[in-house]
């Protein structure tokens, strides 16, 4: 492995000489039929792709760009964020097999786990969402097949001990899968702390622009590699060429925008905490935060998402304090370079295991903007919010 950092590693992937004259970035290729000279040649993969959907130039450099940036043996590409996290479930489970997680895994993730998975055979035990690695471990059974992590988790950001549940799983033959979303592939390193496969939406930080949707999935170990690349050419999955090439440009600044990010989302989030509206601020970094002791142990840096526990308050109060911003979007998604804001308090109704919360709950993804024009902006939230 290269002793250059991630910081240089992605662009050096892109400097690289002995290729001739050439430009930094890779052309679009927008192709499904590749010719051949020979028909001797038509089926030989040394020569490049067969078909177009093996995808082509920057599809290939993205893929390994992504493997070397976490450290694995392969990646894969798939159109979304939640496929990267469907695709090797599938992959790996059959009729009959549980599934171990939280009630914190992400929304969507949950509902193909209790909607799709279920139907087919394939179980999932929801633990409570602060349920830390002891109570994981134990939670492991007979049919135990896979255990699906995220650390941070979505919505309210515990923490795990990811390193511990991974090797506990290890030595029970039962599998781990983590979203690493969160930590971008830079802050953490899945695949180095035992975990068997890492997953991203790199759709969030990794395209960086809000332009993408689009996911990436990394493997180390060989039958595993086969059993995701087998999944995903049986169902046929590509990730246009078009799609591939923004997130590989996303990717070359993703350390610099990722840090930044990271340093305005701890001078807000400490802010916010200061704050008498504010009951908690749910970002791990922070200190005295859920989950900071394991952060400040296993990650190199720092997501500028967070989630801000008010005091009290109702639907109708959070509605006030999103309208009243003017410099944060109202969408959903994160990790672009613009700053968001969500009311998510009515997501808490789809858990198995109720999470105390003092008031609503709001989320925030901090931008590129200047932290001192957002904490401004948030102050005239707050006061719409107590009003």
């Amino acid at each position: 492995m290269s002793p250059h950092s991630d910081r240089t590693r992605l662009i050096a992937s892109a400097t690289r000489r002995g290729q001739g004259r050439r430009p930094v970035n890779p052309p679009i290729e927008r192709a499904s039929t590749m010719l051949s000279d020979t028909a001797g040649a038509m089926r030989d993969g040394a020569a490049g792709p067969v078909y177009g959907l093996e995808g082509t130039t920057a599809a290939r450099e993205l893929r390994a760009a992504l493997a070397d940036l976490e450290g694995g043996g392969q990646a894969f590409l798939v159109p979304s964020g939640l496929a990267s996290v469907t695709v090797p479930v599938l992959a790996l489970t059959r009729p009959g097999d549980e599934i171990v997680t939280t009630d914190a895994v992400y929304g969507p993730t949950r509902r193909f786990l209790s909607r799709y998975l279920a139907s087919r055979g394939v179980t999932t035990r929801f633990l409570p969402a602060g349920a830390d690695a002891d109570a994981i471990i134990a939670a492991i059974g007979e049919k135990t097949r896979l255990v699906l992590m995220e650390s941070p988790a979505s919505l309210t950001f515990e923490m795990v001990d990811v390193a511990k549940v991974a090797a506990a799983c290890r030595s029970r033959d039962v599998l781990t899968v983590l979203d690493n979303t969160w930590a971008a592939g830079l802050a953490f390193k899945p695949l180095a702390h035992g975990v068997d496969v890492s997953v991203q939406a790199l759709t969030k930080y990794a395209a960086g622009h809000s332009d993408v949707l689009i996911g990436g999935i990394v493997a180390n170990e060989a039958r595993l590699i086969r059993a995701i690349g087998d999944a995903i050419e049986d169902m046929g999955w590509h990730v246009s060429p078009d799609d591939a090439w923004l997130t590989l440009r996303g990717l070359r600044t993703l350390p610099l925008r990722y840090a930044e990010q990271g340093r305005s989302g701890l001078r807000v989030a400490q802010w916010l905490q200061a704050r008498p509206e504010v009951a908690r601020v749910l970002y791990p970094p922070l200190p005295g935060s859920v989950g900071h002791d394991l952060w400040a142990r296993d990650f190199t840096g720092a997501a500028s998402l967070m989630g801000v526990v008010m005091k009290g308050g109702d639907a109708a109060a959070g509605r006030r304090f999103l309208d009243a911003l003017s410099l944060f979007g109202l969408g959903y998604s994160w990790g672009g370079f613009e700053s968001l804001a969500t009311h998510e308090t009515h997501q808490m109704a789809y858990r198995d295991h109720p999470t105390p919360l003092e008031g609503e709950l709001i989320r925030f993804n901090i931008g590129l903007e200047d932290p001192a024009d957002l904490i401004a902006d948030l102050e005239r939230g707050l006061a719409a919010f107590a009003g």
